[in-house]
């Protein structure tokens, strides 16, 4: 059977990394053309030009719109003076927002009206381009035979990109959906759709396959192959070994939680084979990057930051380069660098005193006590004092993780580093998060008392202008990165060998030692001995831990559904912190040792959520097409 392929023609391989510009678009492709099967598919470079597009098919969460709303778990709350992104949608009950249909900002990265794979970001929807992708891998699989032009390994190579697209694409849709038919073939656009949706854990299988095949046909590193040798240094996004065993043990893992068991047999537990099979996936994976065998590894602290942001860096896309190594390991391509600082960069400055515009994120109190204190032990109650944590709320800033002050703007920290003008009064170059301060406008400042920084540099301001067109700053948050697969290992190992000390077979790591390699770099205290006598107890720490280090980078909403907690208290609820300084502010002194009074949480909100709310709607349009492909429940 003859077709039309539209394909991509290259001259040679393509690089699929920033380069040195801003404006310059993803892919330099010759204009696209209609080319008979034959010639689409005959060589390496034909074929990769064919495979370029999924690449494309990548939402970029971080600069999908001009703000952008991707934390909808209990992390985050959006300044009230707008209300369209689909963060509002969610914490009032209504999950219909992800579909473009009921969104008339087009502000979600869920779903777009003609969704295409241009360099356009705005147009980049993961419901249709996820679909788009499921055939145009199939359409590439099923003609591998006529790629007869190329040696062994470019064979591998393409197969193995198809195979990890087609899985990719799936699980992207499941995790949100629940099981669904897995398209493994081309459908024919002749004949009526049939496909039964399937129980979550079908589904996941099928994926693993396309994973753990993908795993075993790609390389650990492009650059030490041919075709990638002739880009080498510019092969970073390319689908490798990495990232197929990264996505398999996740797919694992998301299959064997809690919420995803229960939709496919009906217990509302780990399942714990399928853990087992999560933690050996990580462990293979973990064991290679320990090894030096991959580019992948954590990144020093004091660089921690470039995982989300670079500037002054010639538009460097974020996630780890040089001597630093990788730690992101799969991130979508960027299009236009210089796009992430129209609302990224600003999203999270309050308004109106230090930047315009009133779109506002900022980290909820009750997701912030999720950050303990730097001995490693666990904040149980904000409002009361802990002699074994050391924690005191007159003193809620002190000794606490690292991480929360890399991540994290409180009260007395210094916002504006250079000049005011005169008509602005100086105490607004600092952070006041008191009650009543001036970062506090419920409309558009912070309403619970913190600021969110871990995406921006705190120049990130109308005066200071760190994110200027000279400053080069480019905002992208990853997909998956190294630290991620620690804690994914900790908590497989955990659910399928029931101990803290337990370990893969294959691996000399226990799920505690996972723990404490992500808590080394950020020099926080091991886990405590009270926690390691149980796997529930110690769990909880594997929870915490995952809240901490993966903070706002989308996880969180995901999590507390897998984990069956997003429809109950307290995940439900969203704080502030309510306090009055003890003295006025002192600019010499560390903001960390201010003293505050009447320290409290306010609930601001409480979100409406029943079972229903575990699984997003699926397209009444969609649902419609045949018997077989049913709506979620409740919906």
């Amino acid at each position: 059977m003859n077709r039309n392929i539209k394909i991509i023609v290259l001259s040679g391989m393509i690089s699929l990394v920033s380069g040195t510009f801003s404006c310059k678009k993803y892919l330099d492709k010759s204009p696209e053309s209609i080319v008979s099967e034959k010639t689409a598919f005959k060589d390496f470079t034909n074929f990769q030009g064919y495979t370029e597009e999924l690449y494309n098919c990548i939402p970029d969460f971080t600069n999908r719109y001009w703000t952008n709303s991707w934390n909808w778990g209990d992390d985050e709350i959006q300044s009230s003076a707008l209300n369209f992104h689909f963060v509002n949608k969610i914490d009032n009950g209504d999950f219909w927002g992800w579909q473009r249909e009921f969104d008339g900002w087009g502000a979600g990265w869920m779903d777009v009206n003609n969704a295409n794979t241009n360099d356009d970001r705005f147009s980049k929807g993961l419901w249709p381009l996820a679909w788009y992708g499921i055939r145009k891998a199939n359409l590439g699989l099923e003609n591998m035979n006529l790629l007869t032009n190329a040696t062994d390994e470019e064979r591998n190579l393409i197969k193995g990109q198809l195979l990890f697209f087609r899985g990719w694409f799936h699980f992207q849709l499941m995790q949100y959906f629940g099981g669904l038919p897995y398209i493994d073939k081309v459908l024919p656009a002749d004949q009526d759709l049939r496909s039964p949706r399937l129980k979550y854990q079908e589904c996941a299988e099928k994926a693993a396959a396309d994973f753990r095949e993908a795993a075993d046909l790609l390389p650990l590193n492009w650059d030490n192959t041919g075709p990638g040798g002739r880009t080498p240094g510019k092969n970073q996004l390319r689908i490798d070994k990495t990232m197929a065993l990264g996505y398999l043990g996740k797919n694992y893992l998301w299959a064997g939680s809690p919420l995803m068991n229960y939709e496919s047999t009906g217990s509302r537990t780990y399942n714990v084979e399928l853990c087992k099979k999560a933690a050996a996936a990580f462990a293979e994976l973990l064991k290679l990057s320990e090894s030096g065998q991959t580019p992948y590894k954590l990144l020093p602290f004091n660089r921690y930051y470039t995982n989300f942001y670079t500037f002054g860096q010639n538009w460097q896309m974020p996630g780890g380069s040089g001597s630093d190594g990788l730690e992101a390991i799969f991130r979508g391509p960027y299009w236009d660098a210089h796009g992430s600082t129209y609302g990224t960069a600003k999203q999270y400055t309050p308004g109106p005193t230090i930047e315009e515009g009133n779109v506002v994120f900022a980290p909820t109190a009750n997701y912030i006590n999720n950050y303990g204190m730097k001995n490693g032990l666990p904040i149980t109650n904000s409002a009361q004092a802990d002699a074994e944590s050391g924690y005191d709320p007159q003193y809620p800033w002190r000794n606490r993780d690292p991480r929360f002050y890399n991540d994290i703007v409180f009260d007395g920290i210094k916002l504006v580093k250079g000049s005011l003008p005169s008509t602005v009064p100086d105490f607004n170059r600092y952070a006041n998060l008191f009650t009543g301060g001036s970062s506090r406008d419920e409309r558009v400042g912070s309403r619970t008392g913190y600021l969110l920084y871990k995406f921006t540099p705190i120049t990130s301001n109308k005066f200071d202008q760190g994110y200027a067109y000279g400053q080069n700053l480019n905002i992208k948050v990853p997909y998956m990165r190294l630290a991620d697969i620690y804690l994914m290992y900790a908590e497989a190992v955990t659910a399928g060998y029931s101990s803290p000390s337990a370990k893969d077979p294959s691996y000399a790591k226990s799920a505690v030692d996972a723990i404490n390699v992500i808590r080394d770099r950020a020099g926080v205290g091991h886990v405590a001995a009270k926690f390691l006598g149980s796997p529930d107890e110690f769990m909880k720490e594997v929870r915490r831990e995952r809240a901490v280090e993966l903070s706002f980078e989308g996880h969180r909403f995901n999590d507390l559904r897998r984990w069956l907690q997003l429809i109950e208290l307290p995940y439900t609820l969203k704080t502030s912190i309510e306090f009055d300084r003890a003295s006025p502010l002192d600019p010499s002194k560390d903001p960390k040792d201010n003293r505050v009074v009447n320290f409290r949480e306010r609930t601001i909100l409480q979100r409406p959520f029943s079972e229903k709310h575990y699984w997003l709607p699926l397209k009444r349009a969609d649902v419609s097409l045949y018997a077989e492909f049913k709506q979620n429940p409740g919906w």
